[in-house]
């Protein structure tokens, strides 16, 4: 199969080799659409947004939950060379306006009972935007649907101009240190050199059934929404209730037959916990990726044991590089491993270096920060230079991506994560690395959930916090809790205070929300 040229170009070549099998189905309203189905629906959302005045180059925002509707507006974007900015359609309405204004959005695709609220939010940030509202829980089909616009399929819509490899093909906003959002500008190269990638690691056929667990505003998502389509394979979304509802989740495992699972550890590990797995048909099962945060030993060695057959692999990278490094593991059987597995070697599409804090290789087996070049690098954040010069450095005339996270060769390329640079403290002169305290609480069968958090005192000292979720529900005894941290951590490291929580909060693409956590303990 020759490389697509666009992302929009993956749906076309999936419509050549599947034009009446399934594309998408939405699992959450019970609606599908095959593949001859799906491309007239974006190209009716092209001739929407077309006769609209969006123009090659100008921003599509959508806010809208995960339906057949949201996917089809964003390939008609690409379709007609524009860059569509997701947001979280469940979030609150300031915070998608404030991100719409950001990136100077021409066109906005919102729910309908929501389209004045955002109106009236951007007026208040003075911006105005042409906003579109769509309801997708209508139980009309796609292309019916959208004739409620009136709008005529004049055939097929072409961008204004031929598209270059570094056009913006999406922005995918993330939070910021200064409490802003973010906007992560990635390219046509950049996203097609990691679906490129996925295409060679994962061998995806039109038999695959994929899931679609992660929201549009999250890059796990990108995955998703182009591998299984550009080899004329199914993608099957799943809704935000869905999404964190475990039984529900198991049971689509064996309803729809997913053959590709992605998610979060987060979310593997509910569904192990809560979800009657082990009462599920999951044979179809092949592949299991998970990435976004470290996967607890124990939880990831319970779910092997119980689902043997898929392979697993653990994929790493922030939002700016996607996936960059990767780690298939070992089989299940035998594995008595204690430890996090590595993140795995650099992806074939990527080249790394290992630096100190001066920007010096380390020794080899020291850790260092992981910087990244290559073509699936983001081209820089939305109008933020001074962002831009704190994200990248140059070493010998070569342009690299500092990930911020701590990493540390073994000797055998297969890189172990040690941290975030920006998670370490300083505590009675000793260097912390906070996510050590978290691997090693992560250990303690009685733990669900772990997070820790560093806080200073009105004196100036440094306290470490370690808020927990119990396997039964019920607070540990902190003597005896403390009395273990002391036969697996050094006396510095011992969290100084334990919080208990029915379930830790998550953010909206199912992580840890630490800052959360930090208002609550405030």
């Amino acid at each position: 199969m020759a490389a697509p040229a666009t992302l929009h170009a993956c749906l076309e070549a999936g419509g050549r080799l599947s034009p009446h099998e399934l594309a998408v189905r939405d699992t959450a309203r019970d609606r599908e659409a095959n593949y001859a189905e799906f491309v007239l629906g974006v190209d009716r959302c092209a001739e929407l947004l077309y006769k609209g005045g969006l123009l090659n180059g100008e921003r599509l925002g959508i806010c809208l939950p995960k339906s057949l509707e949201s996917l089809a507006f964003l390939f008609a974007a690409q379709k007609l060379g524009a860059v569509h900015v997701p947001v979280d359609a469940g979030g609150p309405i300031e915070r998608a306006a404030w991100i719409f204004r950001d990136c100077e959005v021409h066109t906005i695709i919102c729910q309908t009972h929501r389209v004045e609220d955002l109106r009236l939010a951007l007026e208040e940030l003075g911006h105005r935007a042409r906003i579109i509202g769509v309801n997708p829980d209508s139980e009309t089909s796609l292309p019916q649907l959208l004739t409620d616009h009136r709008v005529t399929p004049r055939g097929r819509t072409e961008p204004a101009t031929p598209r270059d490899p570094q056009d913006l093909a999406y922005i995918l906003y993330t939070s910021g240190s200064t409490g802003d959002p973010k906007g992560v500008q990635v390219s046509q190269q950049a996203a097609l050199a990691f679906i490129d990638w996925c295409a060679r690691t994962f061998a995806p056929t039109p038999k695959d059934r994929f899931s679609s667990h992660a929201p549009f505003h999250f890059d796990l998502s990108i995955l998703d929404i182009y591998v299984p389509l550009l080899h004329g394979a199914s993608l099957h979304l799943i809704g935000e209730e869905d999404g964190k509802n475990p039984i529900r989740l198991c049971e689509l495992l064996e309803d729809e037959g997913i053959t590709c699972w992605y998610s979060t550890p987060s979310i593997l590990s509910l569904m192990l916990d809560y979800g009657n797995l082990a009462e599920q048909d999951t044979s179809a099962l092949r592949l299991v990726n998970f990435a976004g945060e470290v996967f607890p030993i124990q939880q990831l060695r319970r779910l092997r044991e119980l689902l043997p057959k898929p392979e697993y692999w653990n994929l790493y990278g922030p939002t700016e590089t996607n996936v960059c490094t990767a780690h298939r593991l070992p089989g299940p059987e035998g594995d008595s491993r204690d430890t996090p597995y590595p993140i795995g070697g650099v992806c074939a599409h990527y080249d790394s270096l290992i630096v100190d804090h001066d920007n010096r290789p380390v020794t080899p087996g020291e850790e260092g920060l992981l910087l990244i070049d290559g073509p699936g690098v983001m081209s820089g954040y939305w109008k933020a230079p001074q962002l831009d010069a704190q994200a990248f450095v140059e070493i010998d005339g070569r342009r690299w991506y500092n990930t911020g996270d701590v990493v540390r060769d073994p000797g055998d390329g297969e890189l172990l994560f040690a941290g975030r640079r920006d998670r370490m403290v300083k505590k009675r002169g000793y260097r912390v690395e906070l996510g050590e305290i978290e691997a090693t609480l992560h250990r303690h069968e009685d733990l669900r959930e772990v997070a820790v958090l560093a806080r200073t005192n009105d004196q100036g000292e440094v306290r470490i916090s370690a808020c927990l979720a119990t396997r039964s529900g019920e607070r540990l005894s902190i003597i005896a809790l403390k009395g273990w941290c002391a036969k697996n951590l050094l006396s510095y490291m011992i969290p100084d205070d334990f919080h208990f929580f029915d379930s830790l909060p998550k953010t909206s693409t199912d992580k840890t929300d630490y800052q959360g956590l930090k208002e609550r303990l405030a």
